[in-house]
């Protein structure tokens, strides 16, 4: 076989129809867009509903409410901070240094998941009762910073 000898299958290309030459054709005058009216004349764009305000104006795109006065925080797990091997204060700046944090325009919260096996002093902006807990039951100090 030769890439000459390649051909589509039967049946599977068919000749598009040619609307509007003619009425020997069967789809002559009209073009099978029967007799006057708005889609005989023109184009109708997409969600055009005749001047009715369409569904799509109708219909809220949005939903729920967005708080902007939310607070967004920093959040790092005290099992993190265990594993890294930092001499002196755990800060923010520390933290984003190590790649911990992805910046320092948000305030940094330290949470509770994972366990503290060795004494640390974390500065942060807030910490999570149990996060608290967990770092002074290890002989560590928490400081929190505004």
């Amino acid at each position: 076989m030769q890439l000459h000898d390649l051909k589509p299958a039967p049946g599977s290309r068919k000749e598009r129809t040619r609307v509007g030459r003619g009425d020997g054709s069967g789809k002559g005058k009209t073009a099978g867009r029967g007799t006057k009216g708005q889609k005989a004349r023109g184009t109708v764009r997409r969600g055009f509903e005749g001047g009715q305000n369409p569904i799509y104006k109708r219909l809220s795109y949005r939903r729920g409410f967005v708080n902007i006065f939310k607070k967004v925080y920093e959040v790092v797990n005290v099992g993190r901070l265990n594993e890294l091997d930092i001499d002196g204060p755990i800060t923010p700046e520390v933290l984003y240094e190590r790649g911990v944090t992805r910046g320092l325009e948000y305030p940094v919260k330290i949470l509770g998941d994972g366990e503290v096996t060795r004494p640390l002093t974390v500065r942060a902006h807030k910490f999570s009762k149990s996060a608290r807990e967990k770092i002074e039951a290890a002989g560590g100090t928490v400081e929190a910073i505004s």
